[in-house]
């Protein structure tokens, strides 16, 4: 079985982008399937199901969703060998900019929406930056101009990585990003014992842990503090 892991921003386009591009693996009879991993709440699996794609999901809660697809991956793979896949997708809304659930050896794709501010690319961080792929969505909503300016902001940050325009609505560009995904040499039975490509937040403070109240006196752990004095702003 392959895997391959799709994060980006929340609205970018993910699940439309993955909806096309399933369709076009699914011609060649490969068996694809999706774990959907967010926060609060997503109704995505019911569009997967709609489409026939064998689906899980899971909401992290207070977690980081990132964390919490690192710490459920190994039983994800698990079910994507269960359900006899060729290709198993999951997708992560990449809520932390610092975060990214990208492992080493797995191919992973970036989607990112031309719509989201042109300084966006340098603002996402490892997600954006260690990604194998990046997708870049809703071209058709801006000019070719701001579309070419976007893109080059992408290059700028990941100049490794393979650039790719699609449309989420009509499916432009879903066949080409299909050839990238499926490997027939490339078999993923476990991911226990790799590694992550870039390392979460390595500390925490008294707010990851529950803590509510405000001020100094419970404040505990990995703390920072802003530079307010007048000598800052000269």
């Amino acid at each position: 079985m392959n895997l391959v892991t799709i994060s980006g921003p929340p609205s970018s386009g993910k699940t439309s982008v993955i909806l096309k591009t399933i369709g076009a693996l699914q011609k060649r009879g490969l068996s694809v399937g999706v774990v959907k991993f967010d926060c609060l709440y997503t109704d995505d699996d019911i569009l997967y199901k709609k489409a026939g794609i064998p689906v899980k999901k899971g909401l992290s809660g207070s977690l980081c969703p990132d964390h919490y697809f690192v710490s459920n991956i190994e039983e994800v793979v698990k079910w994507g060998i269960k359900e006899n896949l060729d290709l198993l997708i999951t997708e992560s809304a990449g809520l932390c900019n610092r975060c990214s659930p990208y492992i080493k050896d797995i191919k992973a794709i970036c989607v990112i929406d031309n719509l989201s501010g042109i300084n966006t690319p340098k603002k996402i961080g490892p997600m954006l930056k260690s990604a194998d792929i990046v997708v870049i969505t809703k071209g058709d909503i801006v000019s070719q101009a701001e579309r070419e300016v976007f893109s080059s902001r992408v290059n700028s940050v990941n100049p490794k990585a393979v650039t790719m325009h699609i449309n989420g609505l009509t499916g432009q560009g879903a066949f080409e990003l299909s050839t990238l995904l499926y490997d027939e040499e490339t078999d993923t039975s476990t991911v226990k014992g790799k590694k992550l490509r870039f390392s979460m937040p390595s500390a925490l403070c008294s707010y990851c842990l529950g803590e509510t109240r405000i001020g100094e006196d419970y404040q505990m752990g990995n703390v920072r503090k802003m530079k307010l004095g007048d000598d800052d702003d000269k």
